[in-house]
């Protein structure tokens, strides 16, 4: 992340946005020593735990581990990227990114975009006013007539074109705007003149609105600028969504219709992804949290990570007919492709979301299933398959086992019960089919039972083989005895020490971190690298909660009595190391059967003793 932006230029830019200034913009710090504290803006709490330390310019929280610098910060209260987040800072300070201090055009394409967004901001300001007056009148009806109160109507900033030709282009020409800048946001279309022919009379040069006659949906991205617009048409007609084309400030493929709402939202369990723009008012009006949908247009790997910025898991609230039933499986592909986890909410009777709940409501829409993607490809893999002959049974069933290949086993039996009953295979053909996907999908293959008095084989094309759950691994680290954990813990607290800059040079030396992952952290800080480009640079967010932790200035008053700590430290580690090396020769001494071998190591042995006492 960090990569391609020169160090220095990083630093300037975190000096430039001073750290405890930027977090009291989102959170009431109090000051207490040398940090600032507060109520965590990522997760509840009533006692503060949320640390602000504006001479290291970090911040960490001990209750969710969530840490970094200033930009971190700005990713995860504003949910950005590393890139969006230095843009935002650097745009806040008037620094030039690194890469256009020499780009001559930066500065035309810098002020073109503002000039853009302002138009669109005044257009959707335009539109609005235009919804409450008497040429708004028929959007103002449609809203109305689904049920939209004048509050969620103003909270996502809804519209109406008047019917006029150019009546839009005309207000916005007059507020300084010139045709080819709005032609370039899409608002104006831009006709060149035709000369005249014998065939032809020609044509003059026309510009027109884009909108006209349509309900207006605003495009706001999650930093509160107006993107674009959607435009449904009132009456008959096609489209009857029109949407802005992709311009200079607007790309449909990486955003999602109200990103501005998500950003807002805190806490989010997960984000219910629509197609529709109705959709979406509707279920906030009716009270549900974290609701976007895509911009007419199907799913993008783009929205996908945007999404995955809100929160951790997506749900797909797509319409029950066929063509939304399509979109599901292509958004389950999505969302595997980027390891986001992701559910299916299963709408019945062909309805949309917002037809469901102005039916049943909020309570009703909380009741939905919700389906897993393995549920839902299994359902969608029954209602197109042939049950009429026994192949047909085979197909669904070989490709219904085929899709559980990716669960543990106890999600997998669930699913071959249900296999069993819809299918009428016997549960040990079942098995067996599963046993040859495992193989096929390079996973674990379970062991194989005693054969079946009736071979299946004829069904499924497969050998009889039983499943067995095995334990799950522990995964991490080992674990580690008494002593290391002594020794990794003063390694931390000497390392946390280190990173002040105010311990003697001589007071630690590498081999004090020598075998332990923390040895290039230390060799980096002893060679003047900043903890706060030690974290930049960090690409892992958990690793990235772990280095603020230990990078973060203690809480000692003076320079004695942190070079206290840091010996006391020091002693620890040292003293930890020896009594390991004694435990080793003590093992060696043991098993040795060398004479002089062992009078060796107990000279070693006894070397080390002396050394432990004199050291208590």
């Amino acid at each position: 992340m960090a990569g391609r932006y020169p160090p220095g230029w990083l630093e300037e830019l975190r000096r430039r946005n001073d750290i405890v200034q930027t977090v009291s913009g989102y959170v009431a710090l109090k000051k207490n020593g040398k940090k600032y504290w507060g109520l965590c803006p990522f997760h509840g709490e009533k006692t503060a735990s949320f640390s602000v330390d504006g001479e290291q310019q970090l911040y960490y929280c001990f209750g969710c581990k969530a840490g970094g610098t200033v930009i971190h910060f700005l990713m995860d209260i504003e949910h950005l990227s590393f890139h969006e987040a230095v843009e935002q800072l650097a745009e806040r300070a008037r620094m030039p990114l690194p890469d256009m201090i020499r780009d001559e055009d930066y500065e035309r394409r810098r002020t073109q975009r503002e000039r853009l967004l302002a138009a669109n901001r005044e257009a959707a300001r335009f539109f609005h006013e235009t919804l409450y007056s008497p040429a708004g009148e028929e959007s103002l009806n449609y809203l109305r007539g689904r049920g939209l109160t004048d509050g969620v109507i103003r909270k996502f900033g809804l519209g109406a074109a008047p019917a006029g030709w150019d009546t839009l282009t005309g207000h916005l020409r007059e507020k300084g705007y010139t045709e080819e800048e709005l032609n370039l946001a899409g608002l104006t279309v831009v006709k060149e003149a035709e000369p005249a022919t014998q065939e032809h009379p020609g044509r003059p040069r026309r510009a027109f609105d884009m909108f006209r006659n349509r309900a207006i949906f605003p495009i706001i991205d999650q930093y509160g600028n107006v993107l674009a617009f959607g435009g449904r048409i009132l009456g008959k007609g096609e489209p009857k969504y029109l949407n802005t084309s992709d311009t200079p400030v607007f790309n449909k493929r990486k955003g999602v219709f109200a990103a501005n709402l998500l950003k807002k939202e805190r806490h989010l369990d997960r984000v219910i992804l629509t197609e529709g723009y109705m959709d979406v008012v509707s279920l906030v009006q009716f009270g549900v949290r974290g609701v976007a949908a895509t911009l007419g247009t199907s799913l993008t790997n783009e929205q996908a990570r945007l999404l995955k910025r809100f929160a951790p898991q997506v749900y797909l609230a797509y319409d029950g007919d066929s063509a939304g039933q399509r979109a599901i499986l292509r958004g389950l592909d999505i969302f595997r492709e980027e390891g986001i986890p992701v559910r299916v909410l299963d709408f019945p009777d062909g309805l949309d979301p917002d037809e469901f709940i102005r039916r049943d409501g909020a309570e009703g829409f909380a009741g939905l299933p919700v389906l897993r993607p393995e549920a839902y490809r299994i359902r969608r893999l029954k209602a197109e398959a042939d049950f009429s002959g026994e192949q047909g049974k085979a197909d669904f069933a070989r490709k219904a086992v085929a899709l559980l290949t990716g669960l543990d086993p106890v999600e997998r039996e669930g699913y071959l019960k249900q296999l069993t009953v819809e299918t009428g295979f016997p549960r040990n053909v079942l098995d067996a089919q599963m046993a040859e996907e495992l193989k096929k999908a390079g996973k674990a293959v379970p062991p194989k039972a005693a054969a079946p008095r009736e071979d299946p084989s004829e069904a499924l094309g497969v050998t009889g083989a039983t499943f067995q759950a095995g334990r799950p691994g522990t995964g991490g680290r080992p674990a580690q005895d008494e002593t290391e954990w002594k020794i990794l813990r003063a390694q931390e607290m000497l390392l946390s020490l280190v990173a002040t800059g105010l311990l003697p040079a001589d007071l630690t030396q590498e081999e004090d971190f020598e075998g332990s992952e923390l040895n290039i952290i230390y060799q980096d800080l002893k060679a003047g690298m900043k903890p706060a480009d030690l974290i930049d640079r960090e690409t892992d967010g958990e690793m990235r909660s772990v280095l603020t932790r230990l990078l973060l200035s203690p809480q000692a008053g003076d320079t004695d009595e942190m070079i206290a700590m840091a010996q006391d430290c020091v002693k620890k580690i040292r003293r930890g190391r020896m009594e390991q090396q004694k435990q080793e020769i003590g093992k060696r001494m043991a098993n040795c059967k060398d004479e002089a071998e062992e009078v060796k190591l107990l000279q070693e042995y006894q070397r080390l003793d002396e050394k432990l006492r004199k050291m208590a």
